[in-house]
């Protein structure tokens, strides 16, 4: 779901925080519940759909360069280690136009597939090949609508429904099977270029009717749907995702529906959920691996928004804790921010001008980072023990032996507590810091360490192992 970005170029403020404040508050430590395990991390990511990732692509070398390095770099960068690709329809719309491998009718269900390639795809191709050059290497498709010609509606926009689905009768027959081998080709393609997509999905919010690319399915339909792709994907070494609800607890009839098939059980291999309607705050009735795929604030009202704490909701602070709530409260595996970059008047996390060969980065860049940086693919949620009234923390052992602490201060004050980590790195994200290093944040006293937590920040330990 959906807005854009605007125009500037970074500037990072290498600001010394002063040592303990006047006010700082001495509170109860925070513990670690080692042997306490959650679920294990697949990472954190962002969608490149709609073109997004050509706008990075039209500015000048220098500068595409370094929005690269910001929107994809491990060192100094957001750090993803997920990228979401959208499966081309063809629709024409705010966003401009997702590309389709076929965009006219081949002549029914039944005729031989008239599909064609660019080795461009709107830019996603060019952009997964820079991302796979600086090591990630997860990429989720999916796809926001049939062709209009395999839908009851004969559009690629305003829902509709796909031909040959129970309650969905077309005069030209069922277009399932020739949706579900669509699908795939989409995936041979890229694999044709050299990046393998690991997950696909087939429906992007199938319970929201929107104007640009979309398609309905009920709980059951899609549960009916998965059986006809499941086993296509599987020969072709893909695994399934469902169903990308625009809600997360709206996500639950689609679980339950997939659950209740053993069948359709048997082909999900990752249950996926946006965060619009509802917030990913609780666990989904699944034993299988979830993740929140979707979710950005409205840029509606505020606009382009670099503040890290202004009271808005697309505010660094906002998104860090929106964060904390998906992996801490819903025990995602993933999160997975909705664009990287965009333009205009975005909740992206940079803002690209490509007309004036500009680009801007809000502090939700380095609210992001601040966990995808260093809470890596294979990381463990572990247990923590707080009694911080104002504190959001979660903790993480990644798989070489490093531990991670995120803390959120969401006060006004100072508070200065204790942390069983030892001789952790500390960095600062917060109105004049963005994810840095900063002396005197952490000291040890016997065998703890004690950490000082600015107002309204978010400190990130991390240990050497």
């Amino acid at each position: 779901m959906f807005r854009l970005p605007t125009v500037a170029a970074v500037v990072v403020a290498a600001t010394a925080l002063t040592t303990t404040p006047v006010h700082a508050a001495a509170r109860p430590g925070i513990d670690l519940d080692r042997a306490q395990r959650h679920q294990v991390v697949d990472g954190f990511g962002y969608s490149i759909a709609f073109q997004r990732s050509s706008l990075v692509h039209n500015l000048s070398q220098a500068k595409r360069e370094e929005a690269l390095d910001l929107l994809l770099g491990r060192e100094n960068g957001a750090a993803p280690s997920i990228l979401r690709l959208g499966i081309g329809s063809s629709a024409t719309n705010e966003y401009d136009k997702m590309l389709s491998i076929q965009p006219t009718d081949p002549g029914g269900p039944a005729a031989t597939p008239n599909y064609t390639w660019d080795g461009w795809d709107g830019g996603q191709v060019w952009y997964a090949k820079e991302a796979r050059e600086r090591g990630i290497d997860r990429f989720y498709a999916d796809a926001w609508s049939a062709p209009g010609y395999m839908k009851d509606n004969g559009t690629d926009t305003n829902g509709g429904a796909l031909c040959g689905l129970q309650g969905v009768s077309c005069a030209s027959g069922d277009w399932r099977e020739a949706y579900a081998r669509y699908l795939v080709q989409f995936a041979r393609f890229y694999r044709q270029e050299g990046i393998r997509l690991d997950e696909i999905g087939f429906t992007n919010e199938p319970d929201w009717t929107a104007s640009y690319a979309s398609m309905r399915f009920t709980p059951a339909q899609a549960a009916e749907f998965v059986k006809v792709l499941g086993p296509i994907a599987r020969r072709a070494g893909l695994d399934v995702a469902c169903c990308d609800s625009f809600g997360w607890q709206q996500s639950d009839p689609y679980v339950q529906a997939i659950e209740a098939d053993p069948q359709a059980r048997r082909y999900v291999d990752l249950v996926t959920g946006h965060g619009y309607a509802s917030p990913a705050d609780r666990p989904l009735s699944t034993t299988k691996t979830t993740w929140m795929s979707e979710w950005a604030p409205s840029s509606t009202v505020d606009g382009w928004n670099e503040a890290w704490d202004s009271g808005k909701g697309t505010d660094g602070i906002a998104i860090a804790q929106r964060i904390h709530d998906t992996l801490a409260l819903a025990g995602s595996s993933a999160f997975l921010f909705w664009l990287g970059s965009s333009r205009g008047g975005t909740a992206a996390l940079m803002q690209i001008d490509d007309a004036n060969d500009a680009y801007r980065v809000s502090s939700r860049l380095y609210a992001f980072a601040a966990y995808s940086r260093f809470i890596r693919p294979g990381a463990v949620r572990i247990g923590v023990d707080s009694a911080h009234d104002g504190l959001k923390v979660s903790a993480y052992r990644n798989a070489d032996g490093t531990e991670v602490v995120e803390i959120i201060n969401t006060t006004d004050a100072a508070i200065t507590t204790g942390v069983d980590v030892k001789r952790p790195t500390a960095y600062l994200t917060d109105n004049t810091h963005r994810l840095e290093k900063v002396p005197g944040l952490v000291s040890r006293h016997g065998h703890r360490t004690t950490v000082e937590l600015a107002p309204r920040s978010l400190t990130t330990l991390v240990t050497s192992g």
